[in-house]
């Protein structure tokens, strides 16, 4: 096991405007290569602790470590440099709309002071990285919402940073263009070793390329692990509603009889329902039922309604147990 220091370390953070408290007491640790979610609903305080992140807020209280340095200790220039180490893409993309995709990229280097030459050289490398070399003289008017936001990734690499900032960058995407940029994250990961902070309000995309989430509620943290163990049991009901309940055959459930089954990518292929109604003769509903791509390995759930009889119904949750399955009670959360 690993005794490196996480790279980023939020400690006891606290983010007021005014009598307004938007960040409570947040702690949480970011490990070297790792890529880290953040979610919660509208109005959870995702974005401002990502922006007291890299200081673009200045937190009320507690304090951010970067790498071993602790932000509230640096003057203005110390933290611009280290700012230039954590850098940062947005929903809305933030192109300069007057300059070319190759000049957009370049221009995080201007600003450093790398020569033009050496700037273009690194421009170039990274277009190609992010697949639009044969888009370096269009405009920004002129690409699509994906290409705009492989732009702005592009842009934020230029510096050579540790860690990348996401906020909300796949919001204003389709589906498509989602999994697309999804999977560059991921690669770049890979290929660069760079950690990645992401907010959103998407379970999917935290399952599709986090190794560990966070879920913020309350002006808090309700809830923090390795994404398959928070798939697999939920602990807040905050959790819950990101994991199961934004399914609409979910909502208003009673509050006896549903059952939900997770089973891993062994477990997927065994004819769990099936075998469950052979063994014991009676009806079950499935609700819904899916499977997920996490961190690699696939995953899935079924929500059950049991038979009314709940001697039956606590027979078949014992029998499924002992079949080794994750079983857990579905209760009304919405």
């Amino acid at each position: 096991m690993s005794l490196e220091p996480p790279i980023i370390q939020i400690e006891n953070l606290t983010k007021h405007y005014g009598s307004l408290k938007v960040l409570e007491k947040i702690n949480l640790d970011v490990k070297k290569g790792e890529i880290f979610g953040i979610i919660g609903e509208s109005g959870a305080g995702k974005s401002t602790l990502i922006r007291c992140v890299n200081h673009l807020e200045a937190p009320t209280g507690g304090d951010i470590i970067f790498d071993g340095v602790r932000l509230s200790a640096l003057k203005r220039p110390e933290l611009l440099q280290a700012r230039q180490q954590m850098s940062m893409i947005f929903q809305q993309f933030n192109l300069l709309m007057q300059r070319s995709v190759i000049d957009n990229v370049c221009f995080p280097l201007e600003i450093a002071g790398v020569s033009k030459k050496d700037a273009r050289k690194r421009a170039s490398e990274l277009l190609e990285l992010v697949g639009l070399s044969d888009k370096a003289k269009s405009y920004p008017a002129r690409l699509s919402g994906g290409q705009k936001q492989r732009v702005a990734i592009a842009r934020a690499l230029a510096t050579n940073p540790k860690v990348l900032l996401c906020d909300e960058a796949t919001s204003a995407l389709d589906p498509s263009t989602t999994n697309d940029i999804l999977k560059l994250l991921q690669d770049i990961n890979a290929k660069l070793g760079l950690t990645i902070l992401l907010i959103t309000h998407e379970m999917d995309v935290i399952e599709k390329i986090c190794h560990k989430v966070a879920v913020i509620d309350q002006q808090g943290i309700a809830e923090i692990g390795a994404v398959k163990d928070v798939f697999f049991s939920p602990k807040s009901d905050t959790a819950k509603k990101f994991i199961y309940a934004k399914e609409s055959r979910i909502q208003g459930f009673a509050k006896e009889g549903h059952i939900r089954i997770v089973f891993d990518g062994q477990s997927s292929f065994d004819p769990v329902v099936a075998d469950l109604v052979l063994r014991f003769k009676q009806p079950v509903n499935i609700l819904f039922a899916n499977t997920k791509d996490l961190d690699g390995k696939a995953f899935g759930q079924i929500v059950l309604q049991l038979p009314k009889d709940a001697s039956i119904a606590t027979r078949m949750v014992h029998y499924l147990k002992e079949q080794g399955h994750t079983v857990e009670e579905v209760t009304d959360i919405g």
